[in-house]
């Protein structure tokens, strides 16, 4: 019974100590978007143009020493401009609830710290639309998510990098890339697959 008892005791304690050093915050910022556009019966590989576009979200931060695991949950804008060059063109707006998990460093700095860290990352489609010229008119269309030929796919999944300072009143500065490992298609990657390319700034306040 002693030994199960402080078992108990060492385990709520262990607990007690990783809450303690929890702490959340928000942050959000301007994201540059690109599409890579790939086939590989072609052999090709190609990014489109960027679309500037956004982030915001909430983030918790798990310290153990110099090094945190931080997960967060964003609302994130993907997508990518394709211009044919003769006159039609196409914008690709998409957005996404974005939960990446990444392993973070720290090094100590007379302002702060400096961090950066990487880790992968799930995307779940919530919305979109294409906007664009075609024959000289101008084309709208909502983006659907699903299994269809003409939708993207519900989740895309890859691997995010961040860098930034963090000054010692919880302000945050930094900067993330996100590649999109997954065809945000339903086409076989033999046809062409599209993947997202987002460079992030982002500012923030962890609490």
């Amino acid at each position: 019974m002693k030994k199960i008892l402080l078992t108990l005791t060492l385990a709520t304690a262990s607990l007690f100590t990783f809450a303690q050093s929890a702490s959340f915050g928000v942050k959000g910022g301007v994201s540059f978007a690109k599409l890579n556009l790939s086939s590989s019966s072609a052999n090709i590989s190609a990014n489109t143009g960027s679309v500037t576009t956004f982030s915001a979200g909430l983030f918790a931060d798990f310290k153990f020493g110099n090094l945190s695991l931080q997960p967060a949950a964003l609302y994130a804008g993907k997508g990518g401009n394709i211009d044919a060059g003769t006159g039609d063109e196409a914008t690709i707006n998409l957005y996404y609830l974005q939960v990446p998990v990444n392993l973070v460093y720290r090094v100590p700095a007379a302002i702060g710290n400096v961090y950066f860290g990487a880790g992968p990352y799930a995307a779940f489609g919530l919305s979109g639309k294409v906007k664009g010229t075609s024959d000289g008119n101008s084309v709208s269309q909502d983006v659907t998510f699903g299994d269809g030929d003409e939708d993207f796919k519900s989740t895309e999944f890859g691997l995010n990098g961040i860098a930034g300072v963090e000054l010692k009143n919880g302000f945050l500065l930094g900067v993330n890339y996100d590649l999109g490992l997954s065809n945000i298609t339903n086409s076989d990657s033999s046809d062409g697959a599209l993947k997202n390319r987002v460079f992030g700034i982002s500012v923030g306040f962890k609490f």
